[in-house]
């Protein structure tokens, strides 16, 4: 009977813990857990990643007369992407950087300020200008050094270059192999940096709300930290005093053992 007793606490003791675990690794936990459709209305937020000074910008301009654009496409070069001396063998088109006024210098347009504009805007802006000189120009621009930092407790943290300009947290968590156990989930922070301001956000993602943010979409250059919980900082509080007791112990034996030697060879 008595041993009844104890497998029966000891398997509540163990029930209690799954569940609270799960409660600590679960997203969004406000949705209700049956099959009813949750409806999230998205806020009035414009999302569109705009174009900032020292954005790279791949543009290219054709039309079916593959000749009448020629002149406002910047030639075909041997050349690295950005900040790479390397050079290779394959021809690669020239990209615009934007300056520090948020300007490019385009070919027969001359300064054009792009800064501010989404992609979309600016290729509107493009074929408008063009069209008095090209039948129907086809313009495509493309960000191409858009890119994320993801830190802390995940399981790939680094910087990821992204080849579509709609990511969001949760694609960024994504492609960083998703947090850890020990990620704190409900505090991920948000840094990010809009002229000479650092603006810090934090996300709750056992919360559906997270969803309706207007930093849900992420931006150039911004950086997701995703916070240790307190089970881990524990662990390492106590694996630092373990190891600090461990050498303060090790250095004392050594003493002692010094000690020990010169006094058996003095005695001698």
């Amino acid at each position: 009977m008595k041993f009844l007793k104890v497998l029966t606490f000891g398997s509540l003791v163990l029930l209690m813990a799954s569940c609270a675990s799960k409660n600590q690794l679960s997203y969004f936990q406000n949705l209700p857990s049956d099959n009813t459709d949750v409806v999230i209305e998205s806020i009035d937020t414009d999302y569109s990643l705009r174009i900032i000074p020292d954005d790279e910008l791949q543009i290219s301009v054709t039309s079916l007369e593959p000749a009448a654009t020629a002149m406002f496409n910047l030639p075909v070069a041997n050349i690295a992407t950005r900040g790479d001396q390397q050079v290779t063998g394959n021809l690669a088109m020239q990209t615009y950087i934007v300056d520090s006024a948020g300007n490019i210098r385009f070919p027969m347009l001359g300064s054009i300020h792009v800064a501010g504009m989404t992609t979309t805007e600016l290729t509107d802006y493009l074929v408008e200008m063009i069209s008095p000189e090209v039948e129907s120009p086809m313009v495509r621009v493309e960000i191409v050094n858009f890119a994320i930092n993801i830190l802390g407790d995940v399981k790939h943290p680094g910087r990821f270059n992204l080849k579509k300009e709609s990511v969001s947290v949760l694609d960024a968590l994504a492609m960083a192999g998703d947090l850890t156990d020990y990620g704190h989930r409900n505090n991920v922070l948000l840094i990010r940096k809009e002229g000479d301001k650092t603006i810090y956000h934090r996300f709750d993602l056992t919360d559906s709300k997270t969803l309706e943010t207007p930093y849900y979409y992420l931006k150039q250059n911004d950086v997701l930290y995703v916070e240790p919980d307190n089970v881990k900082a524990s662990n390492a509080k106590y694996n630092t005093n373990n190891s600090f007791k461990l050498s303060v112990i090790s250095t004392i034996v050594s003493a002692v053992s010094v000690v020990a030697s010169l006094v058996i060879a003095l005695t001698r």
